[in-house]
């Protein structure tokens, strides 16, 4: 009888074992970006034509609505923006190097166990493959409760700091901030100097422990549930699809190209390009309007 037992379990190890060892899912997120803050800086404005109003509004739509895709499996998992073809007129540099600022472009690799993250990206073009630890998200849990694509899912929040290189996060300056700058003024105001980042922003995520997985997309994660929505004030990525143990599996692997450098020595790099991009054209004609291209 105890051989029988013995046996009995040592087959319920291997299969749960190889069942949590082949798990895998995937789930399918729309990113939205509020673009009111910025619409209002062209309402008014004489130099700018209905027609262009409208391409710069098409541009915007475009850069700040994405689909993202992530297959994840019990400790590891890989975010990648949907792949479209620009329709031609439709792209340009401007809108390449933009990319990277919207939580897009490149192979975003978390692995939970590790507590450690890949992603490559291109910026003016160059390759870079950054390598990190994962932030630890001290995560607030709410008791609040909603139900999501048919998943019941919990609320959570945290307070981080503001990303300098995640263009999501800029504010323009209120009227009386930019008045006062105007005021100090000797030289052309540049696009930098129109715009504010503030030191912290509150994160609200859901998730469901109904799929047991420490995952979600972009660099959140921490939660003992698959995230389904995160939403930081102006952006939301929201779950719309889920598939657990699709027939065709994804190789979950960290990405190898580029560069490599930390997450600091990126941000450096791309704050560095930015501040010479904006004294380069000259303020803002130049800088948005190329944005808008």
């Amino acid at each position: 009888m105890k051989k029988i037992v013995f046996a009995s379990f040592l087959v319920f190890s291997y299969l749960a074992t190889h069942a949590q060892k082949d798990f895998q899912g995937m789930a399918v997120y729309e990113s939205k970006t509020s673009t009111a803050d910025f619409k209002s800086r062209f309402e008014g404005n004489r130099e700018i034509t209905p027609e262009m109003q409208k391409m710069i509004e098409e541009r915007m739509k475009k850069m700040f609505e994405k689909t993202f895709f992530l297959n994840f499996d019990k400790s590891a998992s890989i975010y990648k923006e949907e792949e479209k073809l620009d329709t031609p007129g439709q792209g340009g540099g401007g809108m390449r190097m933009m990319s990277s600022f919207m939580g897009g472009g490149g192979t975003y690799y978390k692995n939970v166990k590790e507590k450690t993250y890949k992603v490559d990206k291109e910026f003016m073009g160059k390759e870079f493959l950054v390598k990190d630890s994962l932030t630890t998200y001290n995560w607030q849990m709410t008791g609040e409760t909603r139900v999501i694509g048919g998943y019941n899912c919990f609320k959570a929040t945290v307070v981080i700091p503001a990303s300098k290189t995640d263009f999501r996060n800029f504010r323009p300056k209120k009227e009386e901030d930019k008045k006062e700058d105007k005021a100090k003024e000797e030289a052309k105001t540049n696009f930098m100097d129109q715009i504010e980042l503030p030191k912290e922003i509150t994160i609200t995520a859901w998730y469901t422990p109904e799929i047991p997985v420490s995952q979600g997309p972009e660099g959140y994660w921490g939660l003992p549930g698959l995230i389904l929505e995160v939403n930081d004030g102006k952006t939301t990525i929201l779950c719309s699809k889920i598939v657990l143990n699709p027939k065709e599996k994804v190789e979950i692997k960290a990405p190898k190209t580029g560069k490599e450098v930390s997450q600091k020595e990126y941000d450096e790099i791309v704050v560095k390009k930015m501040e010479e991009m904006s004294e380069m054209n000259n303020g803002r004609g130049g800088f948005q309007m190329r944005m808008s291209r």
